[in-house]
């Protein structure tokens, strides 16, 4: 696809300032492509900044979805090395550990699914469970060792993702609210508008996140995101206790499903700087902001289950996200045939900051026509119905605004 850049016009237009929207425009401006990013808000001021930064492939049945992620866990690794350190990208590897025998031979089979499409997964006994984590409760019946896992600081590698991205040209237009999606007589996409006026070009990348509904009937169109908020607790600083980012079985279980009921499994993992995560809880509640004691009092027991030297450990704060729910759990990544020039780039729930580059990577190629890394029919925008008429915001947001970072 020839691009505008020479000439000083945009190829695309990129809503949303979070770590799916900057991968985006560090991929398409590595490709040569002019692009602007358009965020009403600051970086990574939605679902990004509210992460633990988790780069998973354990919880991830075998399908499209752990394509995706393996694909992104050999692009983190190369930007690891291009970005500046303070990303803190650490390949710390994740344990999945199970209560019983029953958990454990559900585990087997479900990491034996995944092998086939390049998951490294060791079987670990009972018995070397503390080699790998000597703080783990007794009583486990076994685990497995995910070495893929890693862990990333979300907010600062969306920051230094947009800097690299307008070190090749890209612009950067925070607090700026998308209004509407300009279109040409005939449907096709031409640009936005936005409270500050507007940017004219041929595409427009939906990476709004938790508001990607919202923007996508801007454009005419339905994608039907819903917000699933989830709490994190961290705790004091200590020395390093937690290696890996740890995890019970019954984890996956809650990832997959789509309940709006709260559920709580915790994931632990220590930080390079002390303090301890332990996050998640999901529960669809709309856009409610309010602090869930108790939440926070279920994951702050299932962390000392798992680590009883946590059981008197001080919590120093707790905060709270939304992530981006599509009903079949996985993103909408690719053109969106009902308004050409409509791309989507956001409905990755909780695991958009580890699928962040192979989503930008993916949209970069199909902005500027080039190989795709993989076929992209599973995520493909229209599998959720046919469009509604245009209207204003996302009904689940007290204010119907959208161009959120995520």
């Amino acid at each position: 696809m020839l691009t505008t850049q020479s000439r000083g016009l945009l190829d695309a237009v990129i809503i949303g300032a979070g770590i799916v929207g900057a991968a985006c425009a560090y991929y398409a401006s590595r490709a040569g492509l002019a692009v602007a990013v358009v965020d009403r808000g600051a970086v990574a001021g939605g679902t990004t900044g509210a992460g633990e930064g988790n780069l998973l492939v354990s919880d991830k049945e075998a399908g499209p979805e752990l394509d995706l992620a393996l694909l992104s866990t050999g692009l983190w690794r190369e930007l690891a090395e291009v970005l500046p350190p303070d990303i803190e990208y650490e390949p710390k590897g994740g344990l999945v550990v199970a209560p019983g025998e029953s958990a454990l031979d559900a585990l087997n089979r479900f990491a034996e699914r995944q092998r086939p499409a390049g998951v490294t997964a060791l079987g670990v006994p009972a018995d070397r469970l503390r080699e790998l984590e000597p703080h783990l409760a007794p009583g486990l019946a076994g685990g497995i060792h995910y070495p893929q896992d890693a862990q990333v600081q979300p907010a600062r590698a969306a920051a230094r993702l947009l800097a690299a991205a307008h070190e090749r040209g890209a612009v950067i237009r925070l607090g700026e609210e998308v209004t509407g999606v300009l279109t040409t007589p005939g449907g096709a996409v031409r640009g936005v508008r936005t409270s500050r006026g507007g940017l004219l070009a041929p595409a427009v990348v939906n990476a709004a996140g938790t508001w990607g509904g919202a923007v996508a009937r801007l454009a005419g169109t339905e994608l039907p995101v819903l917000p699933r908020r989830g709490f994190v607790l961290v705790t004091e600083p200590l020395p390093r206790v937690v290696r890996h980012k740890v995890y019970a079985a019954d984890y996956i279980a809650d990832v997959a499903s789509g309940s709006a009921e709260l559920q709580s499994s915790a994931v632990v993992e220590g930080t390079p700087s002390g303090p301890v995560l332990i996050g998640a809880t999901r529960e669809r509640v709309g856009f409610d902001r309010g602090l869930s004691t108790g939440a926070l009092r279920r994951l702050a027991r299932q962390a000392a289950e798992l680590f009883p030297v946590l059981a008197d450990l001080r919590v120093t704060r707790a905060y709270h996200g939304f992530r981006p729910y599509l009903p079949d759990h996985l993103p909408a990544i690719g053109p969106d045939p009902r308004v050409p020039g409509l791309f989507h780039a956001c409905g990755h729930e909780g695991a958009g900051i580890g699928l962040a580059p192979a989503t930008g990577l993916l949209i970069a190629a199909t902005l500027g026509g080039g190989q795709q890394a993989l076929d992209l029919k599973p995520f493909r925008p229209e599998r959720f119905g046919e469009p509604t008429e245009r209207g204003p915001g996302n009904p689940d947001h007290p204010d119907g605004r959208t161009g959120a970072a995520q």
